[in-house]
């Protein structure tokens, strides 16, 4: 079985938040906080949390929703 790259992300991340400042470490440079700040504002992004005026989103609602956005 393939390896699943997605998976191995969710596992090594040490929360289950993503905060949005923290997004291009999580995806290892693939997306910046300002892109997924700008999918959010269409309606596009993935689900997320507000804590007063930070946004994070949950692990593994990021993992599926970067599994979806992905060709591979």
């Amino acid at each position: 079985m393939e390896n699943d790259i997605f998976q191995e992300m969710d596992d090594r991340w040490t929360s289950a938040i993503v905060a949005r400042t923290e997004i291009e470490r999580f995806t290892g440079g693939m997306i910046s906080g300002k892109y997924i700040a700008n999918l959010d504002s269409e309606g596009y992004g993935p689900v997320r949390v507000t804590i007063g005026r930070k946004v994070g989103y949950p692990t593994r609602d990021l993992v599926q929703w970067l599994r979806k956005r992905s060709n591979t």
